[in-house]
């Protein structure tokens, strides 16, 4: 366990860490894709064969997640099982099978004067990775790093620190079997939190920053930031029960979007209803939420129709539960629906159930979200099952990225133009 370092120890590790990630970039930067895609295969056999030390580390971690008051949702999120790391080995993999965005042509032409002008991926450089009690991330933020030639500082939370330093291990002794810079992915051992603020001043050497946590997490470090930073603060997902919707659809749709898995940012959070649907279909996907164990806290509209549930507060309609709590709200149509929609949610995952393609149009060209279903369960916001292989985040930016974001939005782009000696005239 790392021990505790003075505020000026803390400054130089976190300077000394920056430099060599720095170099460290630089060489990824040129390094061929077959490099690359063959230390994610090893690392991906690593993690296969070392299942035991790995879930010891977390065992640990596990162990102590009451001292540091994690709620129900967090320990899902920190615990690991074989399944979970057999999925994190299989990412590695899916991400070897990518497409290397560095180096790809974006667009090129030529200019009438001869000159080749090429628009051409190139890596940002280093990340600085800030993330709360999901080990697993790890592996995925590691894998998209190197692959999308960047170098990665990954700051993990204190609860999950026995099973991150384990992790880190065996993708370190993977990159020295491969050639590649072991200090391409390095972790910041010391739990103490003072260290993050001196890694945000880092401009010069840091070139983003990804803050994957807690809403408290994220605002503290798109205030201090002294570089770009890539962010959501919360997942305040709503779907809206349309009146022309299939209400089985529908309820399928609302039990897999909030019962799936609760404590994620893709979650559920809000149920709307039509009007002239409530009467038939909230009664029904009650019967359906109560089997999970769902707590409804509605308007004065629902609780006519649902007696058992919690009157809802103006607060519960703008909250990221992470638990099984749902806010139901009633709404008069599409309107104030998407009223409610703009007012309440977070930008990050929106849906709609409904058979009237003229209102799925309207819903997707409407609502400002990062991602917008159309019959759809609002878990599907996710770089794996979008086809983008494992993601880093899930962005509610509108700059550089946006949604889930994976090897393409961990690059930037040169222009590259070659001439034969040409001047401007």
């Amino acid at each position: 366990m790392p021990v505790a370092i003075c505020e000026p120890d803390l400054q130089q590790i976190a300077n000394e860490m920056a430099s060599r990630a720095k170099l460290a970039s630089r060489v990824l930067a040129t390094v061929s894709t077959t490099v690359k895609n063959r230390w994610l295969r090893i690392a991906a056999d690593s993690l296969d064969r070392h299942h035991a030390e790995l879930l010891e580390a977390n065992a640990k971690d596990v162990a102590q997640a009451a001292k540091h008051e994690l709620t129900p949702a967090q320990v899902d999120r920190l615990r690991l099982t074989p399944s979970r790391l057999e999925s994190a080995a299989n990412g590695l993999r899916e991400v070897a099978a990518l497409p290397d965005p560095v180096g790809r042509v974006i667009e090129g032409s030529t200019r009438p004067n001869g000159l080749e002008v090429r628009k051409v991926g190139v890596p940002l450089g280093v990340l600085f990775f800030l993330y709360e009690s999901r080990p697993n991330v790890t592996v995925d933020a590691a894998a998209l790093s190197v692959k999308s030639g960047n170098a990665i500082l990954l700051r993990g939370g204190k609860e999950a620190i026995h099973t991150n330093l384990a992790v880190h291990r065996l993708l370190q002794v993977s990159l020295r079997e491969c050639g590649l810079p072991e200090d391409a992915v390095q972790i910041v051992r010391s739990t103490d939190r003072s260290i993050v603020g001196h890694f945000l001043r880092m401009n010069g050497l840091i070139d983003l920053v990804i803050p994957r946590g807690g809403e408290n997490l994220i605002r503290r470090v798109a205030e201090e930031a002294t570089m770009p930073v890539l962010k959501h603060y919360k997942g305040v997902c709503h779907v809206y029960v349309h009146s022309a919707a299939n209400l089985q659809v529908a309820e399928q749709i609302v039990i897999n979007a909030k019962c799936q898995r609760p404590g994620v940012c893709n979650a559920m959070e809000c149920l709307l209803v039509d009007a002239s649907i409530a009467a038939e279909f909230l009664p029904r996907v009650s019967r359906s939420l109560q089997k999970h164990d769902v707590e409804i806290r509605g308007c004065a509209r629902t609780l006519a129709l649902l007696p058992d549930a919690v009157p809802a507060n103006d607060a519960d309609y703008g909250m990221e539960y992470l638990e099984l709590i749902l806010a139901v709200k009633v709404v008069d149509g599409f309107d104030h629906a998407v009223e409610h929609i703009h007012r309440y949610g977070s930008q990050h995952t929106e849906a709609i159930v409904t058979r009237d393609i003229e209102a799925a149009r309207k819903f997707s060209a409407t609502v400002d979200a990062a991602a917008v279903m159309v019959n759809a369960s609002t878990r599907f916001n996710d770089g794996f099952e979008l086809g983008l292989g494992a993601e880093i985040g899930i962005s509610t930016d509108k700059f550089h990225a946006r949604g889930p974001c994976g090897l393409n939005e961990l690059t930037t782009y040169k222009y590259v133009v070659t001439g034969s000696g040409h001047v401007r005239e």
